[in-house]
């Protein structure tokens, strides 16, 4: 039976009395947004809402953006990337699970130093693809340098952000590369390994 989404306790600023909220808009209040789902165009909006208006409230705040995504649409991906590049405060990001395809570049667009991957999680690159054009053959073409773009565009992501030249990134983007979190520290992709912490 599932359990919905859970509620907290919440005490708006200037009210005497809590209120109960879900547990999401209670961990955005403090500055803590998840992507735990397939990157599409409505998470993508969210997102980039809770930051543009974490950034009007404060600047000075930093922001920690939980990544455990399979991917999803690449455009939508970009936007929530270049978002985290426009606005004022660091957008730290802790890879949780996995972060395949877009996931990944969205985990990597966290300021780099501040990019954390959990003890046992996967990162995965690949190249971008389109699998949702059925048309005639001329438009098909255009789509596919629309692809084409779009992937060297990642990769001169990649590339900037992991200090990889542009080559190795391009090759490795030909198949699906699955990292562990120390490889991904390795890579690029992550900055520090997160800690377990030790029982008792």
């Amino acid at each position: 039976m599932p359990i919905g989404v859970p509620k907290v306790p919440f005490r708006l600023p200037g009210e005497e009395d809590a209120v109960w909220v879900d547990v999401y808009n209670r961990l955005y209040r403090e500055r803590l947004p998840l992507l735990g789902q397939q990157v599409d165009d409505e998470i993508a909006n969210q997102l980039i809402g809770i930051m543009m208006y974490l950034n009007g409230e404060d600047e000075a705040k930093d922001t920690y953006l939980y990544v455990n995504s399979p991917g999803g649409a690449v455009l939508a991906g970009i936007s929530v990337y270049d978002a985290m590049q426009f606005v004022v405060p660091d957008v730290h990001t802790i890879c949780m699970g996995l972060a395949a395809s877009m996931g990944s570049s969205i985990s990597t667009g966290g300021e780099i130093t501040r990019r954390i991957a959990l003890p046992h999680a996967r990162v995965m690159i690949h190249q971008p693809a389109s699998s949702y054009y059925d048309g005639q053959a001329g438009e098909c073409v255009m789509e596919a340098e629309e692809v084409l773009k779009l992937r060297d565009c990642i990769t001169r992501v990649y590339a900037q952000r992991t200090g990889k030249p542009l080559w190795m990134i391009s090759e490795d983007m030909e198949r699906d590369v699955f990292l562990s979190a120390e490889e991904a520290q390795d890579y690029g992709v992550a900055d520090p390994v997160a800690l377990e912490n030790a029982p008792g």
